[in-house]
């Protein structure tokens, strides 16, 4: 999607801040920030073997890792947050066991809770439970990869103006969306399926 017209769907729907978490780079969410009238937070979600990491509040696109501990120390080293995007969704989680998440725990500050573009109920039940267990703030996503999908899923909390600022509002948010129509996953299919020809 065009940083333009994701502006433009945002200030259609009311949405006064958003996170552009591209798969792989940054680029549109630095193009989106420099472009909007409200705050952008830059994030990224990075691939590796044992699914995605995300880093948030990021300056620089981190290249696909090796490994889960690789992405969240690139992520560190540019000073940004570690989220876990979809942790426990059946198609798209992380394809690690809960042991080796909870050795990661140290190192996650964010857990998404709600991902709009999960089918079922108990990934979000599995995040909600993991996050509360640890003391980890929750966000969710609209995980939105067309138009129609932004603002699916959202979180009402105060204002920051930091990452740390962030988290602190985040901690006081409340999740709110709902579940965005399986269908929406032709969109992504389609789009690369056009990417590839």
């Amino acid at each position: 999607m065009a940083p333009e017209k994701v502006i433009a769907r945002c200030m259609e729907l009311g949405i006064n801040c958003i996170a552009v978490a591209d798969h792989g780079t940054v680029e549109g969410g630095l193009r989106t920030q420099e472009l909007a009238p409200f705050p952008v937070v830059v994030a990224e979600e990075v691939l590796t073997p044992h699914g995605e990491i995300m880093g948030v509040f990021l300056k620089e696109s981190i290249p696909t890792c090796s490994s889960a501990r690789e992405a969240i120390d690139r992520i560190r080293a540019q000073g940004g947050l570690v989220c876990l995007p979809h942790p426990f969704d059946t198609f798209r989680g992380l394809r690690l066991n809960v042991k080796e998440i909870e050795e990661l725990v140290a190192d996650i500050d964010i857990i998404e809770a709600f991902n709009a573009r999960s089918p079922f109920t108990r990934p979000t039940t599995r995040a909600t439970a993991f996050a509360d267990k640890h003391g980890i703030p929750k966000c969710a996503g609209s995980d939105a990869h067309a138009l129609v999908e932004i603002g699916n899923a959202y979180v009402e909390m105060p204002e920051f103006s930091d990452k740390e600022g962030y988290l602190k509002a985040l901690a006081r948010g409340r999740i709110q969306g709902f579940r965005s129509n399986p269908l929406v996953h032709f969109h992504s299919l389609w789009a690369k399926l056009r990417s590839a020809f």
